[in-house]
C-alpha cells in the first residue's frame, strides 16, 4: 500500500464518531480481508467433518468470531490462527454436534444466525440464539418456516427474532421448497438442515443467488446437484448424511469488501488501485457489472481457482461515471452493494435508477432508507420507492458535510466514508465501531491508500 498517513493508526473499533475529508489522490496496491460469506460456512462445515480443516485467509472480523464461538460451543475445536496464520477445525462430523450449555450469541451476523440455525435444527439439540441489537430486530420467519416443515420447532418473539429458542429434531424430514423472495440465506440454512436429513432436500430459486454453500458443500465432498428448470428458475438438492471430510478452505478477499476502495478509485481522477486475490464468483459481481456499464476502468486480470471460487485482481482506474439503469434481476448478485453504488451514483454524470431492492429494507438497517436520507443530507437529490432508488448526479462530487446516522450498520458507515474522500466537506459518520464486524482495519487500509479518515477528536 502506498500513501502512509499518520491517521493510518486510528483503530475503528475503538472510534465512535469518524470523519472522511475530501483528498487529492487516491491508489496504490492492497488486500481487502477475507470473504465473509466464505469464512463462515468454512468454520460451519469444518465443524460437520471428519478430521481437520485448514482454513488460510479467515476473516478475522467480529461476526466471523462469534460463529467460531459458536461451533466450539457445539462441539468441534476450533484453533486460531497466530500472526494471520491459519485455522484449524477439528470437526465433530455430521449429526455430531452437542448441545452448547450457553447461549449462542451471533453478534451483528444474519448471515451466520440463519445458516447456524439450519445446522442445528436437524441436530436432536436445543440451542438458544441471541444477537446484538441489530440482529435481533431481523426477522428469521423466512428461515424457520421451512425448517419447521423439516420437523424442528421454535420458540422466539414475534416474526421469529432472537432470542430464539431452536429444538431439533431427532427425525427431521426432506422437503422441496420454493423461496418466496430470492435469498442465498434461506437457501442455505435449507441445504445445511438437508446434510443431516436422510433423503435429498431441495431449494427452488426463481432468481440465481450465492452459490457459495453449494462449491463449498462439493468441496467437503457432499453430494449436490444443480438442476435448470423453466423461466431461469433452478433446483438446488443435496443428498443427507454425508461423511464430510475436513480439507484445505483458501478464502478469497471479500468482493463486497473490495467495493469502498474500489469505488473511492474510481471517483478519483488519476487514481490507479490493484486489490490482489478478490472473489469473483459470478453470482457476487453485480456491482463491478454495474460500475463497468457506468464507465468504470475496471478489469479482472490473473484469473485463477482456489478451493473451488474463481478469484482475480481486481485493476481500477479514476473513471468519469455516467447513470445506468440497474434491473432488478441484478439484486441478488449485489444486494450488499447497493449502498455503496449509491455514492459512485452520487458523482455520475446524470441518473442512476436502481429496481428490485426490497432486501434492503431489512438488512441490518433499513438500507434504502438510511442511502436516501444520508445523500439527501448531504446535497444529493433521490427519490426512493418501496424497492428503488433514484440518484440524480450532477457529474461532480456532492457538497458533504453531514453527519450520517448509521444505525450500526457496517455498510452504511463504510458507504459514506467513501463519500467523504471526495465531498467538499467532510462526511462524518456516528459509529464507527461496527464496521469490524465485516472489515478489521479498514480505515487503516484506506489511509493507507491516500484516504483522510479520523476519529473525530483528532479532526478537531
Amino acid at each position: 500500500m502506498s500513501h502512509s498517513s499518520p491517521a493510518s493508526a486510528v483503530p475503528v473499533g475503538a472510534a465512535r464518531s469518524l470523519c472522511s475529508s475530501s483528498v487529492a489522490t487516491f491508489g496504490g496496491r492492497a488486500r481487502v480481508p477475507g470473504d465473509k460469506s466464505i469464512s463462515h460456512r468454512a468454520l460451519m462445515l469444518g465443524a460437520l467433518a471428519v478430521g481437520e480443516t485448514e482454513i488460510l485467509g479467515l476473516l478475522e472480523g467480529d461476526d466471523v468470531r462469534h460463529t467460531a464461538a459458536a461451533m466450539a460451543a457445539l462441539g468441534a475445536l476450533v484453533i486460531p490462527g497466530t500472526d494471520g496464520g491459519p485455522w484449524r477445525v477439528r470437526g465433530a462430523g455430521v449429526g455430531g454436534l452437542v448441545e452448547p450449555d450457553r447461549i449462542l450469541d451471533m453478534g451483528n451476523s444474519g448471515t451466520a444466525a440463519r445458516l447456524l440455525i439450519g445446522v442445528v435444527s436437524s441436530h436432536p439439540i436445543t440451542c438458544f440464539f441471541t444477537g446484538d441489537a441489530s440482529l435481533n430486530r431481523r426477522p428469521m420467519a423466512r428461515v424457520t418456516a421451512p425448517l419447521e416443515r423439516m420437523g424442528a420447532s421454535f420458540v422466539g418473539r414475534a416474526g421469529g427474532r432472537l432470542p430464539l429458542a431452536v429444538i431439533g429434531t431427532d427425525h427431521p424430514v426432506p422437503i422441496e421448497y420454493r423461496l418466496p423472495v430470492a435469498s442465498a440465506q434461506v437457501k442455505s440454512a435449507i441445504l445445511l438442515a438437508g446434510l443431516n436429513t436422510p433423503g435429498v432436500t431441495t431449494v427452488i430459486e426463481t432468481h440465481p443467488t450465492r452459490d457459495h454453500s453449494e462449491l463449498m458443500l462439493r468441496h467437503f465432498g457432499a453430494t449436490v446437484t444443480t438442476e435448470s428448470l423453466p423461466q431461469g428458475a433452478l433446483a438446488v438438492s443435496v443428498t443427507g448424511q454425508p461423511e464430510l471430510v475436513g480439507c484445505r478452505v483458501q478464502v478469497p478477499a471479500d468482493p463486497s469488501s473490495a467495493a469502498f476502495p474500489a469505488v473511492a478509485a474510481l471517483l478519483h481522477p488519476g487514481a490507479a488501485l490493484t486489490l490482489t486475490a478478490v472473489g469473483v464468483n459470478p453470482r457476487r459481481t453485480g456491482l463491478y457489472q454495474t460500475l463497468q456499464e457506468m464507465g468504470a476502468d475496471l478489469r479482472f486480470e490473473n484469473p485463477r481457482t482456489e478451493a473451488g471460487e474463481p478469484v482475480a485482481d481486481l485493476v481500477i482506474r479514476g473513471s468519469a461515471l455516467r447513470g445506468v439503469d440497474v434491473p432488478p434481476e441484478r439484486a441478488p448478485s449485489m444486494i450488499d452493494e447497493y449502498p455503496v453504488l449509491a455514492m459512485a451514483a452520487a458523482c455520475a454524470h446524470g441518473t442512476t435508477r436502481m429496481f428490485g431492492l426490497a432486501e434492503l429494507r431489512v438488512k441490518e438497517s433499513d438500507r434504502l432508507a438510511m442511502v436516501a436520507d444520508g445523500l439527501t443530507a448531504c446535497g444529493v437529490s433521490v427519490e426512493a420507492g418501496p424497492e428503488s432508488l433514484f440518484v440524480h448526479g450532477t457529474g461532480r462530487p456532492p457538497q458533504g458535510g453531514a453527519r450520517i446516522v448509521t444505525a450500526m450498520d457496517h455498510r452504511i458507515a463504510m458507504s459514506f466514508l467513501v463519500l467523504g474522500t471526495v465531498s467538499s466537506e467532510p462526511v462524518v459518520i456516528d459509529d464507527g465501531s461496527f464496521i469490524e464486524t465485516s472489515f478489521p482495519g479498514f480505515a487503516a487500509l484506506m489511509n493507507g491508500l491516500g484516504a483522510r479518515i479520523e476519529a473525530l477528536d483528532t479532526h478537531r
